[in-house]
């Protein structure tokens, strides 16, 4: 895989907004799409995560994807049909993901991560989605907490990602227990 060059590309600016309600039908396109092109690699299925996928809930305007495969080495061929849905690589997380950003990662529409089926990367992607579905009152925190780190951290991306990290983990733990 050959990393995307972002040296001369600044991110667009953290932007949480109302929940849309075409994010779903945004999201099974792609996920044929994807299974079209790398379907052979698909090993726990396509999935709808992140905070586009919690009907309800206030989002970065960004479909984010998990795909299980089998293990990283293995899925490493997929780059190439990726690349034909315009999906770019980045490297980010690289012992526990190949990640993808489509179609640039100055401006993001799609977030591809796959993930090998066993890992607790692949389970608490699931895991923290499926708690935020069934508990409004915790979307609702995590909604508040989005917003205001989005203001805080408009300009620094990995900053944002790393403030909601706490409460991630927490809720996971509180799912798993």
């Amino acid at each position: 895989m050959t990393p995307t060059d972002t040296s001369q590309n600044e991110d667009e600016p953290v932007r949480v907004v109302p929940y849309d309600p075409s994010w779903p039908s945004r999201f099974e396109s792609e996920r044929a799409a994807l299974q079209a092109a790398i379907g052979t690699w698909v090993e726990g299925g396509i999935h709808h995560v992140g905070s586009t996928a919690v009907p309800g809930l206030a989002a970065k305007p960004v479909i984010d994807i998990l795909v299980g495969v089998h293990d990283l080495p293995s899925s490493r061929d997929c780059s190439h049909p990726l690349a034909e849905l315009q999906y770019r690589y980045a490297p980010y997380r690289l012992h526990e993901m190949h990640w993808f950003c489509k179609p640039d990662p100055r401006h993001r529409t799609h977030h591809l991560h796959l993930v090998p089926v066993g890992s607790p990367r692949y389970q608490a992607e699931l895991v923290f989605r499926d708690y935020l579905r069934g508990h409004p009152e915790v979307a609702g925190e995590y909604s508040s907490l989005k917003r205001g780190l989005a203001m805080t951290f408009a300009n620094e991306r990995e900053g944002y990602t790393a403030a909601k990290a706490e409460f991630i983990e927490r809720v996971v733990r509180s799912a798993l227990e």
